[in-house]
């Protein structure tokens, strides 16, 4: 989609998100949706800062993501109107003033000072519902989030308009070229470090701008799930590279994992199980399904994978039965994704509150809601070969259901995971990773 078609979408995101904003002011008993960009602050005993992040009650409504003390103030009825700092400053870059297809939509004030914004927020602070953080706070402007409207807002906030899956699937392009030059840089034998910085390069975004820091593991790292070390040499025998990296366009994320081996071997043909496992999975995201099943059938599928390569003596539904499925794949199939990697309102029971309980066992599941259109989750089926759940098997009683000849041929890869965004759709899903992926 080009940016012209983008642009196209973004007047009816707009007019969502004010219908979205009404009932949440409604719901809570204020006349103005007030929402702060936030703003930098100094890291403990330091005149350093800590990077900024926006808000992301901000940016759901403009893609501005690097404009900290800035404020938009929404009341129904009339135009949305942004508070845009632009400070006289030589010490650092001054943001360029708005402009672009979304700046058209506002009323745009321009200031030059941060107390400067208080003469363009409403009268009557208490007539507010002022949403984010509490250093963003301005004299009487002081962020309250009422729980009626950051409930309703963040449930709803799941059900994203085309405007934002187009900027998700912009995200992913993004990423996949990132993916492309890593794999590359494994291929030459590149350490973590190495890969980092190609994958850095080819998306154009660092640590900062990235969504999340990037998971570059080698061989037994990708056993650690959230493995961010990043060693400076490569290994002397290169095995297995897992890379879990993103991107963003305009404040939305991606979310992409792959798994490669270094030989055309056994692993090599688990990882390929593996893709095909969470391909089926994908492709069962439909509208009226509960996301908590699929984890478990993530599960039994998974567990076929590891009887298929001999991992396993018992048949999948047994595995799953005593509990074995665990220890290999301890995570959660995935969880919601959009203006945050690990979106908001994954367990809430509806817009006014209320939770969605996790299966029993399954304790790191993010996503508990049943699937409808407009949803965007991921989908990550794992298989991992990680020290201590394998001793728990053992320690479970549970040791003659596994062959520990066949753990011990794997256990140097560490582990496989992959994993695609996926749009839930009135009919058949939108995977928009795999897209992205076949562009070439």
């Amino acid at each position: 989609m080009t940016r012209s078609e983008t642009a196209a979408l973004y007047p009816a995101h707009l007019a969502t998100l004010e219908m979205r904003a009404a009932e949440a002011l409604r719901r809570c008993q204020r006349d103005h949706l007030v929402v702060p960009s936030g703003t930098l602050h100094l890291r403990a005993f330091d005149d350093l800062e800590y990077p900024y992040a926006v808000n992301p009650q901000f940016k759901a409504w403009l893609p501005l993501t690097d404009a900290p003390g800035s404020w938009l103030v929404v009341t129904p009825g009339r135009r949305p109107k942004l508070v845009f700092l632009q400070p006289q400053d030589y010490w650092h870059a001054v943001p360029d003033a708005p402009s672009g297809y979304w700046a058209e939509q506002f009323e745009i004030a321009v200031i030059r000072n941060p107390e400067d914004a208080l003469a363009q927020l409403p009268a009557d602070a208490s007539r507010c519902a002022i949403l984010g953080e509490a250093q963003s706070a301005l004299g009487d402007f002081v962020p309250d989030n009422p729980p009626e409207a950051i409930a309703y807002l963040e449930y709803h906030r799941a059900f994203k308009t085309p405007y934002e899956i187009a900027m998700m699937a912009a995200a992913n392009r993004t990423a996949v070229r990132g993916h492309r030059a890593a794999l590359r840089a494994f291929r030459a034998g590149s350490g973590e470090f190495g890969i980092h910085l190609a994958y850095c390069q080819a998306t154009g975004q660092d640590v900062n701008a990235l969504p999340y820091g990037n998971i570059i593991a080698l061989n037994r790292h990708a056993a650690i799930l959230h493995y961010m070390t990043q060693e400076r040499l490569p290994p002397k025998s290169l095995r297995s590279f897992l890379i879990d990296a993103g991107a963003d366009h305009g404040g939305y994320a991606a979310d992409v994992t792959r798994t490669y081996s270094a030989q055309d071997d056994d692993f090599a043909a688990l990882i390929a199980a593996v893709d095909s496992a969470q391909q089926s999975l994908a492709a069962r995201v439909r509208p009226g399904l509960d996301y908590r099943q699929l984890h478990l059938d993530a599960h039994l599928a998974l567990a076929g994978v590891l009887r298929e390569a001999g991992v396993l003596r018992v048949g999948a539904e047994e595995a799953v039965a005593r509990g074995v499925s665990r220890a290999f794949f301890p995570h959660g199939l995935g969880h919601g994704i959009g203006l945050q990697v690990h979106d908001v309102a994954g367990f809430a029971a509806s817009d006014a509150g209320g939770t969605l309980d996790k299966p029993d066992g399954h304790p790191f599941l993010r996503l508990t809601r049943t699937l409808e259109p407009g949803m965007v989750v991921t989908i990550e089926p794992g298989v991992y070969f990680i020290d201590m759940l394998l001793d728990q098997i053992k320690a479970d009683g549970c040791a003659d259901a596994v062959d520990w000849d066949r753990v011990e041929d794997f256990r140097p890869c560490g582990g496989i995971r992959i994993e695609d965004d996926v749009a839930c759709t009135e009919d058949a899903p939108i995977n928009l990773t795999r897209e992205a992926f076949a562009e070439g």
